[in-house]
């Protein structure tokens, strides 16, 4: 009999079963899971719905700004939420090998009102999930789940490039044409 992940944690925590939950998941799904503390399935899970959530920000944003404005980040926006769809599914991906469950709910989507209200938005999301993404690598580490950990890092190089993006754009558009002075005097 073909045994699927949730039917083996359903034995497991009627305990029909008397072996761990690692050798029967083991044994039924024919995979070795690693196990992981309920805090770190929540982050996982935290990451997941965030960079959900940011892909289709980013894909309402960049069909909602407009003018010269709009132009000058359609693609950037673009291509900020392939990357967060990509996040969202590495973390995702590695959430149900460590028999966590996938978040169904999401928070909400703000898309602003104006591009300078999408970008102090996107900065102060990113803020938050690089701060959750760090806390969640230090975890993995703690347990020893380095796989884990170097995808966390992934996301994490990711949420920063975008960081950078953003933060770039809104000084550009406070301080157009501004120029670092390079002579040293």
């Amino acid at each position: 009999m073909a045994w699927n992940h949730t039917q083996a944690c359903d034995i497991f925590r009627t305990g029909t079963h008397k072996c761990s939950y690692r050798s029967m998941c083991e044994f039924m799904l024919g995979v070795a899971i690693f196990m992981a503390s309920k805090e770190l399935l929540d982050m996982l899970n935290k990451g997941v719905a965030r960079e959900v959530q940011f892909s289709i920000q980013y894909m309402w944003q960049r069909l909602m700004v407009k003018g010269i404005e709009g132009a000058a980040v359609e693609s950037i926006f673009r291509q900020m939420a392939i990357e967060s769809a990509a996040n969202a599914e590495a973390l995702g991906e590695r959430l149900v090998y460590l028999a966590g469950v996938l978040p169904v709910t999401f928070d909400s989507i703000h898309v602003g009102h104006s591009l300078d209200d999408m970008l102090k938005e996107n900065i102060q999301n990113s803020e938050e999930t690089i701060d959750l993404l760090k806390q969640a690598i230090q975890l993995a580490s703690k347990e020893g789940d380095f796989t884990t950990g170097r995808i966390l890092e992934d996301a994490l190089a990711v949420k920063e490039k975008h960081l950078d993006r953003v933060s770039k754009l809104l000084v550009g558009m406070t301080k157009p044409f501004t120029q670092l002075n390079l002579d040293s005097e």
